[in-house]
């Protein structure tokens, strides 16, 4: 892979609009595309705002009619805003391309990252993203007033935690001691070069997910490295990190492409 270089779009009061900083994603990536630049990643902070990606369904929507912005990553609906670090590596690929092999490097990044600030986190199966595991369910404090055998979550698919109280909140999956996502990843891959990538909680209002289904998860919440550290972690003090990962990542783990089966005889 080439040298990775990062730009810094803005943070905090400079913050950038979801829609710019897409826009600049699409200047940026018809550069790689024509080997105008190297590989390059977006690093920045945006306003609040709710993002869709193309398998969100309307049942996972805000309730009160939020707009969302809607988008043309893979996964589902999720929010960004103050506090939260998001990256958009914009990378050339080798062909055929492994989209799951990236979405894995981003993540193992990301585990560094926490790693380094004292925070134990992993992957979920089936679920894309860095996560901070909950206890086992028997070892698991009782939601008030409810048996576990009961738990609507464990029979009703239709569950949905915006109806059913601060107990059931994405943001209080910690109190619950539930698994619980960090770090969401939702990529495009466009003419063999990436876009769009991931977002890490650092000290941020989760409550913000409470008006959504994050990521179409039901039965799980969301943290920050604020949360899981007890003391303030901030967007500035998380973004050498990153940066000091993602090219150890990317550097030490060429993206293979996939193994291609010979045709049958």
């Amino acid at each position: 892979m080439t040298e990775l270089r990062f730009v810094h779009l803005g943070f905090g009061a400079d913050a950038v609009e979801y829609q710019e900083a897409w826009q600049e994603q699409r200047t940026v990536h018809a550069a790689r595309f024509a080997d105008e630049i190297p590989d390059t990643c977006l690093l920045l902070e945006h306003p609040a705002v709710y993002t869709a990606g193309r398998r969100t369904e309307d049942s996972e929507r805000p309730l009160d009619g939020t707009p969302v912005v809607d988008v043309d990553r893979g996964g589902k609906i999720t929010w960004h805003g103050p506090g939260q670090l998001v990256g958009y590596p914009i990378l050339k690929l080798p062909r055929p391309v492994d989209v799951i092999a990236h979405v894995r490097r981003l993540e193992e990044a990301l585990i560094r990252t926490c790693a380094e600030l004292g925070l134990e986190t992993t992957r979920v199966e089936g679920r894309s993203g860095v996560w901070v595991l909950g206890d086992p369910v028997e070892q698991r404090p009782a939601i008030p007033g409810l048996d576990l055998d009961f738990d609507p979550r464990l029979t009703d698919e239709e569950f949905d935690p915006r109806l059913n109280g601060p107990e059931y909140a994405p943001s209080n999956a910690g109190q619950r001691r539930e698994d619980r996502k960090l770090a969401a990843i939702g990529i495009r891959i466009a003419k063999g070069v990436t876009m769009h990538g991931f977002a890490i909680n650092c000290d941020p209002d989760n409550t913000w997910f409470d008006r959504i289904v994050p990521c179409g998860i039901r039965d799980a919440g969301v943290t920050s490295l604020s949360n899981e550290l007890g003391r303030k972690v901030t967007v500035a003090e998380v973004v050498p990190l990153v940066e000091k990962h993602l090219r150890e990542v990317l550097r030490s783990q060429e993206p293979l492409p996939r193994a291609v089966a010979a045709q049958a005889s």
